[in-house]
């Protein structure tokens, strides 16, 4: 069901405004968190396709940690392990164990770092951010690189990404990783642009303006985990040393007491070491898994597009087709970033989804409004036309009477030519009547709808109370009523002179409808300001303060005036209400049951005015 046109670019602005909303409301910081969780979400519901893993870890855990005499025997555990992985010829080795302090038994590491190909080792910030934290010389001198171990953690403390690229002041790292991947790749330079890293042809997604964050595809629990032999496995079985040929090693800590860093990741709530993240990310490099975020202008895209599919729904569509189009839009806006997830991008959940749901909750509710207000209208063009027909019925039955009783008379009795010429003057004058009510209906029924064009004449006030009391007199003298006509202002008027006639002879006409014979009604008037004040006072029945209330609603007639016996249908003064407004003017009512009534029209005086008052 289509909006009607004219309301069509509020419609718009409605709709530009609940986008605007939800787009706010997803950049927040609890809109940015659900972005997390639905990221995680995703990352643990997608199965990408399995791979074959290019590292390994060799592990110090706990039982590592006893069998070489804890923390402090640490250096020694560690050159023992790389003395004996060394003849397998890893393509490199990564050490994720922070040796910036020289202590007395540094000989064994550091000679086992000299055995060992393509060596990294690991620095990381100082905590004042203006300097590293590097290996002390000795070990230095062996290392291929020095790769920085420092991740940036998101504010759920979840390690969703690494900083490829860590500076402090001019001194820049590259990370552990990423120097990882390049040695083992024939030591192969960093090609760098803004958008982009670039290491033996693989072109790896990292941003400069992002501090080249690079999304961490982590090994699904499905497949087989990166292995692991640790310190303490490997000393009682040296023949695993085999496993660790042609592989990129990290070694460092993975026991809890040990373990410089821990942190939760998107498969795991458990923290896991974070040589085990720095391993994955080099196989997110190794495999180029990359998972890149979606632009800004698709993430846009995608929301006003959604926004602009709710928008034509419940413009075009009514009912239960529109709530299954919009469940299709609420299911295309969940499943949009799960669909953008598989195919490497990122798109966050929180504005396809907060455009989509918003969107449609504007679009269903403005539907709601114009349906029911067609449904209000509908109702009033039924009443309306129910009004119509108790109007013909009420008004036109009298001069229908006197046509179709006089025609009959001709046809039926012999007459003389003069009352034959009576007849036939009196049916053409009430035929002449008919067609008047007959547009005086047709006018009032536009007037009703909103539709009709009055005529613009001028006339005087006098002149159209004058004409109206002169039509009434034959009803009042039936019932030996007197009607005067007091002090009018000559006032110029401008309107639709036929309508403002149907106005003041109602009044009339009820003032002596309902009033007892041997009475008076009068008409009368005065001026104050811009305004003319016309009121027609009887000494009827009157009424109360419930029924004056009450008078100007349609088909409302008084318990007195059903029991008067006079034929009515309550439409007549709700018709003068709608004439007066149309025309900027009023109508008010004082009444006192068994005082009479009295009825004023308060109507703008038009351009000019001519003389004073007069009485009749």
């Amino acid at each position: 069901m289509p909006v009607v046109q004219n309301r069509a670019p509020v419609y718009v602005a409605l709709l530009a405004m609940a986008l605007a909303v939800a787009l706010v409301a997803a950049w927040t910081p609890l809109g940015t968190q659900i972005d997390r969780y639905a990221y995680d979400w995703m990352f643990r519901l997608y199965q990408p396709p399995p791979w074959q893993t290019q590292s390994i870890l060799l592990a110090i855990d706990e039982p590592s940690l006893s069998a070489f005499g804890g923390i402090p025997g640490l250096r020694n555990a560690l050159a023992e392990g790389l003395e004996r992985i060394a003849p397998a010829a890893p393509k490199a080795v990564a050490v994720d164990v922070l040796l910036a302090d020289a202590t007395a038994g540094d000989a064994p590491l550091e000679a086992a770092f000299a055995r060992v190909p393509n060596l990294i080792l690991a620095s990381d910030l100082l905590p004042d951010g203006k300097g590293w934290d590097d290996p002390i010389p000795a070990f230095r001198r062996s290392a291929a690189a020095v790769g920085h171990v420092h991740t940036d953690l998101d504010a759920d403390a979840v390690s969703r990404e690494l900083p490829l690229e860590k500076a402090a002041g001019r001194d820049r790292r590259w990370a552990l990783a990423l120097e990882a991947f390049r040695l083992s790749r024939a030591a192969t330079p960093i090609v760098e642009s803004p958008e982009e890293l670039q290491v033996a042809g693989v072109v790896i997604p990292a941003a400069r303006d992002t501090g080249r964050a690079l999304r961490i595809r982590y090994v699904p629990p499905g497949m087989p985990p990166i292995p692991r032999v640790s310190l303490k496995q490997l000393h009682d079985d040296p023949t695993l040393a085999r496993q660790f040929g042609g592989k990129v090693v990290f070694a460092g800590v993975t026991a809890q007491t040990g373990a410089r860093d821990r942190w939760v990741t998107p498969y795991s709530s458990i923290p896991v070491p974070g040589l085990e993240i720095n391993a994955n990310a080099f196989e997110t490099l190794a495999q180029q898994r990359f998972l890149t975020d979606a632009p800004a202008w698709a993430v846009l895209l995608l929301a006003v597009s959604l926004a602009a599919a709710a928008g034509l729904t419940f413009r075009y569509l009514a009912g239960w087709p529109a709530y299954v189009a919009a469940s299709a839009i609420l299911l295309a806006a969940h499943a949009a970033p799960y669909v953008f997830f598989t195919r490497g991008s990122v798109m966050p959940l929180m504005p396809p989804v907060s455009a989509a749901w918003l969107t449609l909750i504007a679009a269903a509710l403005w539907q709601h409004w114009i349906m029911r207000g067609r449904l209000d209208r509908s109702e009033a063009e039924r009443v309306r036309y129910q009004h119509a027909m108790q109007f013909v019925t009420h008004e036109m039955r009298t001069p229908l009477t006197a046509i179709q009783g006089s025609s009959e008379l001709m046809e039926r009795y012999s007459m003389s030519e003069e009352r034959r010429k009576q007849i036939a003057q009196l049916i053409h004058s009430e035929s002449k009547r008919l067609g008047r009510m007959i547009e005086i209906f047709l006018n009032v029924e536009r007037l009703s709808a909103g539709d009709a064009e009055l005529k613009r004449e001028n006339f005087t006030a006098l002149e159209l109370v004058s004409a109206c009391v002169e039509r009434v007199r034959p009803l009042a003298e039936r019932k030996q009523i007197h009607v005067t006509l007091g002090a009018i202002p000559d006032a110029l008027l401008e309107g639709d002179r036929e309508l403002m006639e149907y106005a003041v002879y109602n009044l009339l006409t009820n003032a002596i409808k309902y009033s007892p014979a041997s009475t008076e009604v009068s008409a009368f008037g005065h001026r104050e300001g811009k305004h003319v004040y016309i009121s027609v006072q009887d000494q009827g029945m009157g009424m109360d303060r419930t029924e004056v209330r009450r008078i100007f609603q349609k088909f409302y007639r008084t318990a007195k005036a059903e029991q008067s016996g006079e034929a009515g249908t309550g439409i007549g003064l709700s018709i003068v209400e709608q004439i007066l407004a149309r025309h900027g003017g009023g109508i008010t009512v004082e009444s006192q049951p068994g005082k009479g009534s009295c009825f004023t029209l308060e109507l703008p005086v038009g351009a000019a005015t001519t003389s004073p008052a007069r009485t009749h």
